[in-house]
């Protein structure tokens, strides 16, 4: 049996031992946080249909105020399953909607195919993150690796616009992304 002392003395030496243990169990940071370095979570908040809870969406920001020209991420955690074919059209309409384009002008045409690309079905729980790479454009990712890299800057304004620009259907939801109280 050993004594106090001896026990005192395992004691720190286990949790010597077991400490760099601990520190590899911790979980990694998220894929998408490679593209933006240093950033913090800048506002949430969720976005409903008909009294539904569709999505809690969390904007992530290195500047505060936000900077729409600025590296940001959009993270939207779903509350119910969401088809991709649905998820496409209603960002063709809210895109159409806020810009000038026409429904068959060339480049929506190529935007659905861009999307068609990068977009899943979703579950309730499911996440995807979109990060804006201002001059380049968006890159879109699950919880746990890079879904797609679009390389057009215009689709990128585009389809984030969708929920910051001033226009947005959601303007709460927008203050509170930007960090507003609910």
């Amino acid at each position: 049996m050993p004594t106090p002392q001896r026990r005192r003395l395992l004691t720190l030496l286990g949790g010597a031992v077991l400490w760099p243990v601990h520190l590899a169990a911790q979980p990694s940071a998220p894929p998408w946080r490679e593209a933006l370095g240093a950033v913090q979570p800048l506002g949430e908040g969720v976005f409903r249909w008909f009294g539904l809870s569709v999505y809690t969406a969390r904007l992530w920001s290195g500047q505060r105020p936000f900077n729409p020209d600025a590296p940001f991420a959009l993270e939207l955690t779903y509350h119910l399953g969401i088809r991709r074919a649905q998820f496409i059209n209603t960002s063709a309409d809210e895109m159409q909607r806020l810009g000038t384009l026409a429904p068959d002008a060339p480049q929506l045409l190529r935007w659905r195919t861009l999307m068609a690309e990068a977009f899943t079905d979703v579950e309730a729980g499911d996440q995807l993150v979109g990060v804006y790479l201002p001059g380049q454009g968006a890159r879109f990712y699950n919880r746990s690796r890079r879904l797609a890299t679009l390389d057009d800057p215009a689709f990128a304004q585009a389809f984030f616009a969708i929920w910051l620009d001033p226009r947005t259907r959601d303007a709460a939801l927008r203050r509170q992304l930007m960090g507003a109280a609910p």
